[in-house]
């Protein structure tokens, strides 16, 4: 949870009050370090408003996307140390068209549509 919160005050909130000023909405999935005693304090405190992110939704989550992705492009370099895995996980990233994520975020809506229609049901994305 420490960390996220650095993250958070370090770039989050000083960019979103910059972008947004005072009326902002931030919405994280129910990763564990997202939900822990110090992140939901620190949010409270910092955040105008929070977003609830209804539970078993991965579909909702673009990022996810990305990490498969990656996943499947550092598996097939093979790295044989944790160097290799450290550098491959940075060269695959850097190398993510910026139309795939594009893509990704331009399908929210029709994701959102589709958990609707499945009346909350996971949905194949």
């Amino acid at each position: 949870g420490r960390l996220y919160v650095e993250i958070l005050q370090n770039h989050l909130i000083g960019n979103a009050r910059k972008q947004f000023g005072r009326r902002w909405r931030y919405q994280q999935d129910n990763d564990p370090k997202h939900t822990s005693r110090i992140a939901k304090q620190f949010l409270k405190e910092q955040v105008p408003e929070i977003i609830d992110w209804p539970s078993n939704s991965p579909d909702l989550n673009p990022i996810e996307n990305l990490w498969s992705i990656l996943k499947r492009r550092v598996e097939k370099r093979r790295p044989s140390n944790i160097n290799e895995l450290d550098q491959f996980l940075h060269e695959e990233w850097e190398n993510i068209d910026l139309k795939i994520v594009n893509n990704l975020v331009q399908s929210m809506k029709s994701r959102c549509l589709a958990i609707i229609d499945s009346k909350g049901k996971r949905i194949d994305y």
